[in-house]
């Protein structure tokens, strides 16, 4: 089986009771974890079950999106 590597995106949310993870390259892919470790081993499973349904459809696993860090004056 191919490995494929995603960026995450691990957001705190508001009361500070964990983190929702975004999966910017799979549309709608989204999780939380109650720690940041959970976080990521949900992200992982989401992934996981995302491309599955995708693999029984029939239809391409998308490969990663282009990721950059910019600075900007405030």
């Amino acid at each position: 089986m191919k490995i494929h590597e995603y960026t995450i995106i691990l957001e705190p949310d508001e009361e500070g009771q964990g983190y929702t993870v975004s999966v910017p390259a799979l549309p709608g892919c989204v999780t939380q974890g109650k720690t940041l470790e959970e976080a990521i081993e949900m992200a992982k499973d989401a992934i996981e079950l995302y491309l599955s349904v995708l693999r029984d459809r029939g239809e391409p696993i998308p490969g990663d999106v282009q990721t950059a860090k910019v600075q900007v004056a405030a």
